[in-house]
């Protein structure tokens, strides 16, 4: 059972069976309009289809841009033909493809822009014997079908799109944290890649980080016109809150590995403390990473597994503000590098709202 609530709660599942249901409805719903109008119903569930989208916004707005841009191929397509009576159809087609292409830059259109000109296309080599009754059968039944499936996406487990957002924000947290690590395992070996290869290792990264914002993004979108928006409040707000932390904390991440890759500040005389500097550092980047896998704590009553991480990332990281305020100051490029990391590390835990609740 545990498998198959997993499945349903996969976004493209959701949207599946809610497309199914609305052109099912759709075409129901267009065989009992007039003889007119029930012998032409295939056109209900096209725009049941169209209107299915990932939410309840983007269902909405999809469906009545749709219509739009069915509207004005037609007319488009219309004005042309009558216009160029007498000229070869091809050119005449030529013209109208043309113009339709330029009217889809309207910014209005959005996404279903490219339905002005299949709607012209369709119009010139089908309806222009009837261009008003054609025009109010297929944009009509359109219509119809499209408001079936805005209502379908409305009342049938209208999508959050939460699933999609924990997953993608899981996945960050891990790729974020094994980023510290293996700049950690670097410093410890004496292995830190050249500039170019550590680029080259944050492209990845990057990705991930863009699947997670447009995921946080498309949350929000959900939320909009959202019958279910105010029952899941609480959990769309903490992947809003977690998505945009975990995004600050990599760019600060991002700009203390470029430094300790580019300046090597552990290898720049400033052992001037227990164990060498890139020890230090390196146990400063292991405990950051320990704390962003953890995002939450367990209890309020004592402490837990969160509570330790942050024991001794903080720990760690004392011993490397330490390191800097003894340091007798061998190589100013070093020694400000090294300091820019620090406050990286400091704004990270900050940011990951990182605070010791149980003083030894």
């Amino acid at each position: 059972m545990g498998r198959v609530i997993a499945v349903l709660q996969q976004p493209w599942v959701q949207r599946g069976i809610r497309a199914a249901l609305a052109a099912a409805l759709a075409w129901q719903a267009a065989l009992l309009l007039p003889p007119a109008l029930s012998a032409y119903a295939y056109y209900a569930p096209l725009g049941a289809i169209i209107a299915v989208s990932p939410t309840v916004a983007d269902s909405a707005s999809a469906a009545w841009r749709s219509v739009l841009a069915i509207l004005v191929g037609f007319a488009l397509a219309v004005a042309v033909y009558e216009v160029t009576r007498g000229i070869p159809d091809a050119l005449t087609i030529a013209l109208i493809v043309a113009l339709a292409i330029g009217v889809e830059q309207w910014r209005l259109f959005r996404e279903q822009a490219s339905w002005v000109s299949f709607a012209a296309v369709l119009m010139i080599t089908v309806g222009t014997s009837d261009p008003a009754e054609y025009a109010v059968r297929y944009a009509g039944l359109t219509l119809l079908g499209a408001a079936v499936g805005v209502l379908v996406t409305t009342l049938l487990f209208p999508p959050l799109q939460l699933t999609t957002a924990v997953q993608r924000i899981a996945a960050a947290r891990e790729l974020l944290a094994g980023h510290l690590d293996e700049m950690a395992a670097g410093l410890r070996t004496g292995e830190i890649p050249e500039p170019g290869e550590w680029a080259a290792r944050t492209q990845a990264l990057g990705a991930v980080l863009d699947l997670m914002r447009g995921a946080e993004a498309q949350v929000e979108r959900a939320r909009r016109a959202n019958p279910r928006a105010r029952n899941w409040r609480g959990t769309a707000g903490s992947i809003r809150e977690q998505s945009r932390a975990l995004d600050r904390v990599a760019v600060l991440v991002d700009d203390l590995t470029t430094l300790v890759v580019e300046f090597q500040p552990h290898r720049r005389g400033l052992d001037r403390v227990d164990g060498a500097t890139g020890w230090v550092l390196a146990d400063a980047l292991t405990g950051l990473a320990r704390v962003v896998r953890i995002p939450y704590h367990a209890t309020d009553a004592e402490p837990d597994e969160r509570d330790a991480a942050i024991v001794a990332a903080v720990s760690a990281l004392d011993r490397l503000t330490g390191l800097l305020r003894t340091s007798q100051i061998a190589d100013d490029a070093g020694f400000f590098a090294l300091g820019a990391v620090t406050v990286g590390m400091h704004r990270s835990l900050q940011t990951l709202e990182a605070h010791v609740r149980f003083p030894a």
